[in-house]
């Protein structure tokens, strides 16, 4: 057996995160009196959270100002006064409060974690992503999560991964697996670490990053066979 530990991204790769972004958004909408279109309002959001992601994972904004900072757009370009620090809390508090697994997710992670080490990496805010994944099915499966608001780092940042190893136990980077959606944070940080990765690729995009993984999968059931 080639690996004995497996780190897993966590939004996006085995939880349904666009689901629970979905409904956390217009509930916290709806909670400051927005009158809500989802088709308008929504990929409104998501340009802009996308867009400050992509500024995180290259060191030009911190998560604490992340937080608020998206929502102060969002404020600006509906031309809607709001309290932005008020509506990132309760947005945060709605998103921690869903969770919503793949359909492939929990057998996948109860087959995995019979002859794996398993844990989750995750650039997720801890007021969210604690919440959203103790509470799922497939917390007791995993040895750690690695949130990086705790630890003070993010993915593409190869100190990350070494924090998870470490806290973990000391071995050969040849022997761990690195599996997530994202080409710039969960591939090219494995990359940056010395690991081999693997891409879900569940919707089949192009990769035009030049950013290559180890392996691709388009559905999370063919990593078991790929191991």
């Amino acid at each position: 057996m080639r690996y004995n530990r497996i780190l897993f991204d966590a939004d996006d790769t085995l939880f349904d995160f666009k689901k629970s972004e979905r409904e956390a958004f217009k509930n916290t909408m709806i909670h400051f009196h927005v009158d809500y279109d989802e088709d308008y309002h929504l990929p409104i959001y998501h340009n802009i959270n996308s867009a400050i992601w992509r500024e995180f994972e290259e060191g030009l904004i911190t998560q604490e100002v992340l937080k608020v900072e998206r929502f102060r757009r969002l404020s600006k370009e509906l031309n809607i006064h709001f309290d932005v620090a008020a509506f990132s809390d309760s947005y945060m508090e709605h998103l921690g409060g869903t969770s919503f697994l793949y359909e492939d997710s929990l057998a996948l992670i109860q087959s995995l974690h019979k002859n794996y080490k398993l844990s989750i990496v995750t650039n997720g805010l801890t007021k969210v992503q604690r919440k959203r994944i103790r509470q799922s099915e497939i917390a007791e499966y995993f040895e750690y999560i690695v949130i990086s608001e705790e630890v003070k780092v993010s993915k593409p940042d190869p100190k990350i991964f070494e924090y998870a190893v470490t806290t973990a136990e000391s071995m050969d980077k040849s022997s761990i697996l690195m599996v997530g959606d994202s080409l710039t944070s969960d591939i090219q940080g494995g990359i940056n670490f010395g690991i081999d990765t693997c891409w879900f690729n569940q919707n089949k995009k192009e990769n035009r990053a030049a950013i290559w993984p180890t392996y691709e999968i388009t559905r999370l059931a063919e990593l078991k066979d790929l191991l």
